[in-house]
């Protein structure tokens, strides 16, 4: 009786933690969603110019996720020694062989995904280039449909439509808000690239996920974290080769005195550009670890609307008639989406026992 009541009270105290690291996560990811664009593209209108640089901080800031794998060892290690009397301490570094090479090419592949980003950027407004990259949705549905089995639905589907719908309306008129500075070519470039990008992501997502259901080694949150610094470094040290065979290490400093808002403002929207953008990788993978891929595309895909409204304000950006009719074609396809994941959640919770028990690979422990 004692153990029974001991082993509920442990299982209401792991879905406790599931929930408020998954609130923590998305709002991460919400941040980091509409805060990163903004900054890169701040960096990109006031005279900065390297693209790889600009990739190369997307995952740069990785070091900063030292910080909650110090937090969570130092939990597990209190938890169990002080609490469980364990003798043996938690590992520092759990990840096995086999999951370091799969999170390395996962990191490869991020890395590629931040250049096609950074070149979308540099040459679309950020309005445009957020309701772009809405259509990462529809490539995640897709792409979790083959690697994960989820499953279509009618409203998945209408989803997929509407969304690919508001790009091919932005398409219609590539050259309604390209910026003076540039050709019609380079625009349709930077079009091609966050389309690309979109569809790439939609793929590193669901692929992460596989990653977690195939893994023999049982799954933490620190192991998540582990794999997450894994994956930045790759994809950081990808960039890097980028930014040294285009010298871009050579010309920061003459980039910085020229910048438009000052040497020392420069810097800071570098660093600002890292941090932006490793709360949006942190989230992501967070949310995939206490849910799903399809969820964390959701956020992504609820809060480009917001960036894409933020950067009108903010850097005063052009909206015309084919970007609103886009911005209702994504709203709709996401709350379509949406609607039909809270259905088939609901017909799973009626038709689930009542008595269900935590899957292990979310128990936090270490």
């Amino acid at each position: 009786m004692v153990e029974e009541q001991r082993e509920d009270k442990e299982e209401r105290r792991n879905m406790k933690m599931k929930r408020v690291l998954l609130g923590v996560n998305s709002l991460l990811l919400a941040i980091g969603t509409s805060g990163g664009p903004l900054v890169m593209r701040l960096y990109f209108i006031h005279g900065g110019k390297r693209i790889w640089l600009s990739s190369f901080l997307e995952t740069a800031g990785f070091p900063i996720i030292l910080i909650p794998i110090t937090i969570s060892f130092t939990y597990h290690y209190y938890y169990r020694h002080h609490r469980h009397h364990h003798i043996t301490k938690p590992d520092l570094i759990s990840m096995k062989p086999h999951l370091f090479i799969a999170s390395a090419i996962i990191g490869i592949l991020t890395g590629l995904d931040d250049y096609l980003y950074a070149c979308g950027i540099a040459r679309l407004p950020v309005s445009t280039a957020s309701l772009i990259q809405a259509s990462h949705l529809a490539f995640t549905a897709i792409f979790a449909f083959l690697l994960v089995r989820h499953k279509f639905t009618s409203y998945s589907v209408n989803s997929i439509v509407l969304l690919t719908l508001g790009a091919v309306v932005l398409a219609l008129r590539s050259s309604g808000d390209r910026p003076s500075s540039e050709s019609t070519e380079q625009y349709v470039i930077g079009f091609v690239m966050i389309l690309a990008a979109a569809a790439l992501y939609g793929f590193v997502l669901p692929l992460m996920e596989l990653v977690y259901k195939r893994t023999k080694q049982h799954v933490t949150y620190s192991l998540v974290m582990e794999i997450q610094l894994v994956m930045c470094f790759f994809a950081t040290l990808f960039c890097t080769v980028g930014m040294l065979v285009n010298n871009d290490f050579k010309v920061i400093s003459r980039e910085a005195r020229d910048y438009k808002l000052g040497e020392t403002k420069y810097y800071v929207v570098l660093v600002w550009s890292a941090i932006m953008w490793q709360f949006f990788f942190l989230g992501a993978i967070g949310v995939i670890f206490c849910a799903s891929s399809l969820l964390s595309g959701i956020i992504i895909a609820a809060f480009l609307p917001v960036t894409e409204i933020l950067a009108v304000i903010v850097y005063k950006e052009n909206f015309q008639a084919e970007k609103g009719v886009a911005l209702v074609l994504s709203l709709w396809g996401f709350a379509s989406y949406f609607y039909g994941e809270f259905k088939q959640e609901r017909k799973k919770n009626k038709n689930r026992c009542p008595e269900t028990e935590l899957p292990q690979s979310l128990h936090p422990s270490a």
